[in-house]
């Protein structure tokens, strides 16, 4: 391998390792399921991305069919999620739809402008 190979990939090397160490801490952090699962996005395509630098590298392609596994988890992972935080939100309107019927309009009380003429 010559010396450029060797800078290049030293240089993604540590430019993964950053961004998973990012993307962890976000996943602990958090603060909300949607923050979590944006970074767990990022950690699987960090991952794509490690095992598609080492096919670059060595030249062989024996892990695509892991990059597709890969990806698959990602994209229904983040489908789960999505249905989930709309299957929540749709529930928490339903809970407070009858409250807000009772709460009066802005035009409720008053008189159409033709009365007032």
């Amino acid at each position: 391998m010559s010396l450029f190979h060797t800078v290049a990939a030293g240089i993604v090397i540590s430019g993964l390792a950053l961004t998973a160490f990012a993307a962890l801490i976000r996943i602990v952090r958090g603060p909300t399921i949607l923050d979590r699962m944006v970074a767990s996005d990022v950690l699987l395509t960090t991952l794509m991305l490690a095992v598609g630098s080492h096919m670059a590298l060595t030249g062989r392609t024996e892990n695509i069919p892991v990059m597709v596994s890969i990806a698959a988890t990602a994209v229904l992972a983040t489908i789960v999620v999505a249905r989930y935080v709309r299957r929540r939100a749709m529930t928490a309107s339903t809970a407070a739809s009858p409250s807000s019927a009772t709460k009066p309009t802005g035009s409720a009380g008053r008189g159409s402008g033709a009365e007032d003429a």
